[in-house]
């Protein structure tokens, strides 16, 4: 049974709550849309590392809220005039392609011609309008994305802290450069009728759909004091003995590593890749080790995963210098 639910609200933390509600409470035949908007927010993936993915003490004196979110992927800025969208099922219902097609036929009323391109973009005329990315927990889904209607891209560059190495990755000079509005692409296309048209797009596809009552405070506010957490946002303020990083075709990687008595005390891996549960496999694989390449390459020899493989040759060449 498809539902929707649209926010009217602007807190992020909040949203974020909703949408992990949501996903632990969708049920067998069920697909849900949800609609919501923040004010001067930067969201980071679920990897990254805060510090550098934005400008973090800019952000906070102009008013400004910095939240992580479940799914991996890049740091994005939302203010009034991007809106977010989340579809939501179990894995029987789950299709990126069909959400995508929601979003396609809406902005098609609009007579804007739109294209998944990449490992998570969607543009039109070649240049971005939207990010996607992606988590589940157990069998339950969750697909979430922006549509940049009427951005402040002033604001865009103001707050992000974007690598030249990644720019220049996709061929381009700046942030800006890169992504449109949608409204520059029609005068029709606003907040309010972009919701109007993906609700419609969401009927037409998936058959008629009820309007879902927003949970009371008393059910989110767990989550809500999860998402606004400094543990949550920033992780834990460790020193590491040895930092390395690479951009890398899948995306760009950074590992910590703290040592103590020759052995493998903690492991921090930063990544704007799509994936998130790799990552902590490895953190867990690590951890307590000797640190030495043989029992590294041991451990992570149970991984078949081509990301796995560029970080053990990674982690050679920089920290071990090529030597076993």
């Amino acid at each position: 049974m498809p539902k929707y639910i649209i926010s009217t609200g602007y807190n992020p933390y909040n949203h974020l709550a909703l949408e992990e509600y949501l996903t632990d409470h969708v049920r067998e035949n069920e697909s849900v849309l949800f609609l919501w908007q923040n004010r001067k927010t930067v969201v980071i993936g679920r990897n990254q590392n805060a510090f550098t993915e934005c400008k973090f003490e800019k952000l906070r004196n102009d008013g400004g809220h910095l939240v992580r979110r479940l799914s991996g992927g890049g740091a994005v800025f939302h203010d009034d005039g991007n809106l977010n969208f989340s579809f939501i099922a179990t894995e029987r219902d789950y299709s990126v392609e069909k959400h995508l097609s929601v979003i396609i036929d809406a902005l098609g009323k609009f007579g804007i011609c739109a294209e998944k391109t990449g490992r998570n973009d969607i543009e039109a005329d070649g240049r971005k309008f939207s990010g996607n990315a992606y988590f589940k927990k157990g069998n339950k889904h969750c697909h979430h994305g922006t549509l940049m209607v009427n951005v402040d891209m002033e604001h865009l560059s103001d707050y992000l802290c974007v690598s030249a190495d990644k720019l220049a990755g996709k061929g381009v000079a700046s942030v800006k450069s890169r992504v449109v509005n949608l409204n520059e692409l029609s005068s029709h296309i606003t907040i309010e009728s972009l919701k109007t048209a993906l609700v419609e797009t969401f009927r037409n596809t998936y058959g008629k759909a009820d309007e879902i009552v927003v949970p009371n405070e008393n059910e989110l506010s767990h989550l809500q004091e999860k998402f606004a957490s400094d543990s949550w946002i920033f992780g834990k303020n460790k020193k590491f003995d040895c930092q390395i990083s690479r951009r890398l075709t899948w995306g760009g990687v950074e590992v910590c590593f703290a040592i103590e008595d020759a052995k493998i005390a903690d492991v921090k891996i930063y990544t704007d890749a799509l994936d998130t549960e790799v990552f902590d496999k490895i953190v867990s694989t690590l951890i307590g080790i000797d640190y030495s390449f043989v029992q590294i390459e041991k451990c992570l020899s149970v991984f078949d995963d081509p990301k796995v493989r560029d970080i053990e040759t990674l982690i050679k060449e920089k920290l071990f210098y090529g030597k076993i």
